[in-house]
């Protein structure tokens, strides 16, 4: 593949990346840091991607390895930042697209309430539409793990969302 080609597919992957990454990092500045960081990655090791493999995994691939790096980095430097997420719903109206912004808060915070493993499991099946087998690819663990995982995370995001009791 020429590096026109795998650079016009990493760029039509941005939008799933940046989602993923806004799922890790739960901070729209640090996911776009981290998306920043991964095309970087991928770029630099474009000649280790092999063709005929799915380029997206790849690059899930790097953005979790980066972003597990980057909150090892994190809690060494042992940084509190005010969570922007403080800030989002000042100034909202009544309207129906502000009732829809409060209920994805809702599942966003839910999610945050995740363990790590949970909420990787659940963004690359439920949000990111990966396979289990690719998923568990991603993610380094047997096809089993994920399941159990993904299960888990689900009943857990019911019972946060008061769909289950």
């Amino acid at each position: 593949m020429s590096t026109e080609s795998f650079c016009d597919e990493l760029t039509a992957l941005l939008p799933r990346l940046r989602r993923f990454a806004r799922g890790l990092t739960r901070d729209a500045a640090d996911a776009d840091d981290l998306c920043q960081q991964t095309i970087e990655r991928a770029l630099r090791a474009c000649h280790q991607w092999q063709e005929g493999t799915r380029l997206d995994a790849w690059v899930y691939r790097i953005m979790r390895n980066q972003w597990i790096d980057e909150a090892r980095a994190r809690g060494r430097r042992a940084q509190t930042f005010v969570d922007e997420s403080e800030g989002l719903a000042v100034g909202t109206s009544g309207t129906p697209e502000a009732e829809v912004r409060v209920e994805m808060n809702n599942v966003d915070r839910a999610l945050d309430r995740l363990p790590a493993e949970q909420r990787e499991a659940v963004l690359l099946v439920m949000v990111e539409g990966f396979a289990y087998r690719e998923a568990a690819e991603i993610l380094g663990v047997p096809q089993g793990t994920l399941t159990s995982r993904l299960g888990r995370g689900r009943e857990a995001l019911l019972r946060e969302l008061g769909e289950v009791t």
